[in-house]
């Protein structure tokens, strides 16, 4: 969000005032701009989350949309992919699938009947 600010007016006013004025450094912006251009310079954890999320759509898709955080992290271990639970739990929830549920199983309402 503060990197659109700083670039629709740093042409006007210049990287470094915008910056002071909204209390970051500028190598914060520098180095956002950086990574945008050059994938290579993103972080581990961003790298490694990409290739993860793949893998965890496709475990969810290829088991029906059934499967939740334990299970597909259980499929992915068995594959070989070292993974944590909870980072399967996060990743799911930003790419904002869920197991499908069991469904609710209709009760009988035998006084209703009577």
């Amino acid at each position: 969000m503060t990197v659109v600010f700083v670039d629709q007016h740093k042409k006007q006013y210049g990287v470094e005032p915008i910056c002071r004025q909204l209390q970051i450094a500028p190598s914060n912006y520098y180095r956002y701009k950086a990574r945008e251009r050059d994938p290579e310079r993103l972080v581990d954890r961003i790298k490694r989350d990409k290739a993860l999320e793949y893998d965890i759509q496709r475990v969810w898709e290829n088991n029906f949309k059934a499967y939740g955080a334990n299970k597909i992290w259980r499929q992915l271990l068995r594959e070989g992919i070292c993974v944590a639970r909870c980072t399967v739990e996060r990743l799911m929830k930003k790419l904002g699938i869920k197991a499908s549920g069991a469904g609710r199983s209709v009760g009988n309402n035998y006084k209703r009947l009577a």
